[in-house]
């Protein structure tokens, strides 16, 4: 048992599981339904052999959905203290990167590019041989970054969007991460803080952080 290792990764539209024993995939599920993560992530882990239950957990931190996220953190915490089993987590981009170089092998440098929100797209420009450093991650204006990133080819879920910004110059390949392939992360990516990455600011704020508006002015009495 302490040899399995459980991968979820819900941190985008994909909502994908694998169950690996040692580097072997035992089993695995991936679909991409956009959404309805909270409710399908459980039973696709029930799912998995003797219930997708391991001795270790990766689970995709981010940047993404703000909910895939905070399911898939959600699940693995509450799955590892249930088994307790050990918690890491990984990058969306840094996987979806690895993906990159396994299929397509780029002779340079390359861009991922992710749906974020708000109109903005996170990015990150990868090595062609990975440095086995996470990769820095940016969230920037559709139309900004479509000005400042000049690169033939885009990878990423966020690729279509780019190239239609950028008046249809450029090939997209759209890619979203996949749990099957986690081998292909080197190690020192497979461990980080199993803590969310949502590569932004929160959209809502606690009450305390929020600034109170000014009182309105008093008028004098006539």
């Amino acid at each position: 048992m302490s040899a399995r290792r459980l991968v979820i990764d819900c941190a985008t539209p994909a909502l994908s599981v694998a169950l690996f024993e040692g580097d072997a995939c035992l089993d695995a599920h991936h679909s991409e339904p956009g959404r309805g993560h909270a409710e399908a992530l459980l039973p696709a882990i029930a799912a998995l052999p003797d219930g997708g239950r391991a001795g270790a957990i990766l689970v995709d931190i981010g940047p993404g959905s703000f909910t895939g996220v905070r399911v898939g953190l959600a699940a693995a915490r509450a799955l590892g203290f249930a088994w307790q089993a050990e918690v890491g987590g990984y990058g969306c981009l840094d996987l979806v990167a690895a993906m990159v170089r396994d299929r397509f092998a780029p002779e340079g440098e390359f861009p991922v590019v992710m749906v974020g929100g708000h109109g903005e797209l996170f990015w990150a420009l990868c090595p062609a041989q990975s440095s086995g450093e996470h990769a820095t991650v940016r969230s920037t204006p559709i139309a900004e970054l479509a000005a400042a990133l000049d690169h033939p080819v885009i990878y990423g879920s966020g690729a279509p969007t780019l190239i239609d910004a950028r008046g249809g110059v450029g090939a997209a390949v759209p890619l979203l991460p996949d749990a099957r392939r986690i081998g292909l992360l080197p190690e020192s990516l497979r461990g980080l803080p199993p803590r969310p990455n949502y590569g932004r600011g929160a959209d809502a704020k606690p009450m305390a952080a929020r600034q109170a508006p000014p009182l309105p002015q008093r008028s004098a009495c006539p």
